[in-house]
Formats: C-alpha cells, structure tokens, sequence
C-alpha cells in the first residue's frame, strides 16, 4: 500500500483524483492538502468529496515549514495545487507556481518521498496554434482538418506556452527533471486537458483538448501505479477525442491508460 498525498485536493481534478485513490483502499492510504477548507469554485458543492479531519493536511504553498509537514511520511505526491489562472498576475504565478512548486520538490526531497506527479497544462502547447493543422483545431474547424495526415503534438517537442500561468508550468516541467535526474526521484509530469464539472465542452475546438472526469481520474492513478523504475516522464493527459491536439499513445504505452471518453 502507497501512502500517497493529493495538493490542492478541493479542486475540480484533485478531488476527482482523492475519489478514484480513495476508491481503492487496498492499494492506496490517500491524503489530501489543500489551502483552506472551502472547495474551488469550479467544483460543485454536491459533487464534493470531503477529506476526513485526519486525513486533510492544510498548508500554502508558499509556507516551506508547513508543505514539509504536510509531505511527511509520504511515499507520493501529486501535485495539483496551482494558481490556474492564465489571466493571473504575475505575484500570484510566482508565489503559488514557482516559488510553491519549488518548496513541494524540496520538501518531497528531504522527506524522502518516491515519487511526485507534478500536474501541467496542455496549455504549454498552445503556440503551435501559429501552424496548420492546429490553428484549425483550435478554432474547431474540424473538417478543415485531414485525420490520415494528422500528427499530434508529441510531447518530446518543444513547449509553447503563450501566457504567465502555462510559462510557469513550463519551469515547473523543467523542475521535475532537475529533481528526477539530480536527486533521484522519480518524477512524472502531465499535461492535463480541459477538465469540466459536467464533462462538456462550451465550444467544438474544445473537443481537441477534452480530457472527461473519468478520465484524468484513472491517467493519475496510473501515474502513482507506474513502476518505481520509471524515472521521468512526459504524459498529455486527454480522453480519446477523434481530433486530439496532442498525442496519447505514450500514456497508454508506458502508464496502461485507456481511456473511456471522448469527443
């Protein structure tokens, strides 16, 4: 058995997350940290799964005394907590995504956690929305675009971000191999799609992104379940949409992720 924690467990994705862990009390001891008790406006009150007093560690990010507690003990993290705003200001990007993300590396480091799942964007790559066929993608002109001739964005090419908060998830991407290769933990990061309380797209060029509740559940148990050997990795995490912007295959190659959604 795992003991595993979820950061920023009252999010929409991380208490999705906390639910699927939690599910499987054979493989897995599920905490959660959040920042405070009140859920994320994006996640339904009836939706809400609620952490037990004794299992709900609460820290800010940006306190390194208080996450260190928090990781304590911990043989995983994933890592959810974030400010996801691609509008936010850059205080808020610095303070939550980069300064946060370091003192969660750091302290999984010192407490001799095994491995973290560091949470993502599929927004690092919304640049190549300059090239053909993506720019018809993201703009949902789907029958613009030729299935035969379309290749996914991989993750091995190099990242686009065009905001603050998909920039710092870059760093944070880059964080991730820093701790993997320098100080030895096993550290796999997901760029994870556009994730909906109701699983439904307001606009088509959304159905290239879409990744349903189910979906992103089970692709970050698989992240937590990889074999301990699996050093560093980079995994897009989207439902099995016919028009996918970016490619699944090493999610389902090297996790066993398969997918039941899709557009």
């Amino acid at each position: 058995m795992q003991k595993v924690l979820i950061t920023g467990a009252y999010g929409l994705v991380g208490n999705v997350a906390y639910r699927r862990l939690a599910s499987l009390p054979d493989r897995y001891d599920v905490y959660g940290m959040v920042r405070r008790r009140v859920p994320s406006v994006r996640l339904p009150e009836a939706d809400l799964e609620p952490i037990p007093d004794a299992r709900l560690r609460i820290a800010d990010l940006t306190d390194f005394s208080a996450v260190q507690r928090a990781v304590e003990g911990m043989d995983a993290v994933v890592h959810l907590a974030a400010t996801p705003d691609q509008t936010a200001p850059w205080e808020l990007v610095h303070a939550n995504n980069i300064v946060g993300t370091y003192h969660l590396f750091e302290a999984c480091r010192l407490a001799g956690v095994r491995r973290v799942v560091f949470a993502s964007t599929i927004q690092v790559v919304f640049g190549y929305r300059s090239e053909e066929p993506y720019r018809s993608l993201l703009e949902g002109r789907f029958e613009a675009v030729s299935l035969a001739d379309l290749r996914p964005i991989r993750s091995d090419q190099p990242p686009r971000p065009l905001n603050l908060y998909a920039a710092s998830k870059v760093w944070g991407e880059a964080a991730a191999h820093m701790y993997a290769y320098t100080h030895g933990l096993s550290c796999l990061v997901l760029r994870i799609g556009w994730v909906l309380a109701d699983d439904r797209v307001p606009q088509r060029w959304g159905e290239s992104v879409f990744v349903s509740r189910r979906d992103i559940a089970q692709i970050i148990e698989r992240c937590v379940a990889a074999p301990a050997g699996l050093r560093f990795g980079i995994f897009f995490g989207l439902s099995n949409n016919r028009y996918n912007l970016a490619d699944i295959t090493p999610a389902r190659e090297v996790l066993g992720y398969a997918p039941e959604d899709g557009y």
